[in-house]
């Protein structure tokens, strides 16, 4: 199939969408009720299933999770329609006018020679579009602390504010850990100032996900895939225990760790 082909392919399964989503919103009871509200939930679950399926690898699970939020955005967009304060059309040109605007060396006479410094303008357009009086003003107070931490440090680097080698990152990874241990002593049998440690235990992993940020390592695809990894090895433990009549919850630790270490070797 040729490039036009292809095109024309696409445009017309969109407007294909585009129909059954008009008849869908008049016609069926349960699209009919729906409001920005009501599916604000669900988008935040199709995400998380996009997620899963990255992280799986699995592509057949993409295509469908990308389908479900193209439905998502599109019916937003309806609902926008019906309010007359936005449809799919605005909602297309007024992302395509910000790219143009935010991607001033392909569009404009602006050089960028590397994929920082692609970055750091595109930091610094937004800061201008949005008027915000601090970097940090565009992250969302509702993202996951550990993301939150990534991207307020994507941001910050985006206008200058970072490390220049990663062994000062190091570094200071190393003195937030001295810092934790100094306030919660693992062989003290004394109760620990919680407050503060809990400080010190933020600042330690704020670090961490500094240093992985610096080496390009994801923090929050890092944690999934451990969490994820435990999961396997966890339920290989409870199946084998089992398959020898055991119950989990009655075996010593030794006798589960015998089972983990088979685990770690599928």
């Amino acid at each position: 199939m040729s490039d036009l082909s292809q095109r024309a392919y696409q445009l017309e399964a969109f407007g294909r969408l585009l129909t059954i989503m008009d008849e869908l919103r008049a016609q069926c009871p349960w699209d009919k009720k729906q409001t920005l509200e009501s599916l604000r939930h669900l988008t935040i679950e199709e995400t998380f299933e996009l997620s899963d399926a990255i992280l799986e690898n699995n592509l057949g699970e993409i295509k469908k999770e990308l389908g479900d939020i193209l439905l998502h955005i599109v019916f937003y967009a309806k609902i926008g329609s019906e309010k007359e304060a936005f449809d799919i059309g605005t909602v297309i040109d007024s992302l395509c006018e910000k790219l143009i605007r935010r991607h001033p060396h392909i569009y404009g006479d602006t050089e960028a020679k590397d994929e920082e410094t692609v970055k750091q303008n595109w930091e610094k357009i937004k800061l201008q579009e949005k008027g915000n009086t601090s970097v940090l003003g565009g992250v969302p107070k509702s993202l996951p602390a550990l993301i939150k931490a990534m991207r307020i440090q994507e941001k910050a680097r985006g206008v200058g504010f970072d490390w220049e080698e990663k062994n000062q990152v190091w570094e200071k990874v190393e003195e937030e850990m001295q810092e934790f241990k100094e306030a919660f002593d693992a062989v003290s049998t004394e109760q620990i100032d919680k407050e503060r440690a809990t400080g010190e235990f933020g600042d330690l992993l704020f670090s961490l996900i500094n240093y992985a940020r610096f080496i390009d390592i994801n923090p929050e695809e890092a944690l999934e895939r451990t969490n994820l990894k435990f999961i396997k090895r966890f339920q290989y433990l409870e199946k084998s225990a089992r398959e020898a009549g055991k119950k989990i919850e009655e075996m010593s630790l030794a006798e589960m760790d015998v089972y983990w270490e088979e685990a770690k070797k599928l």
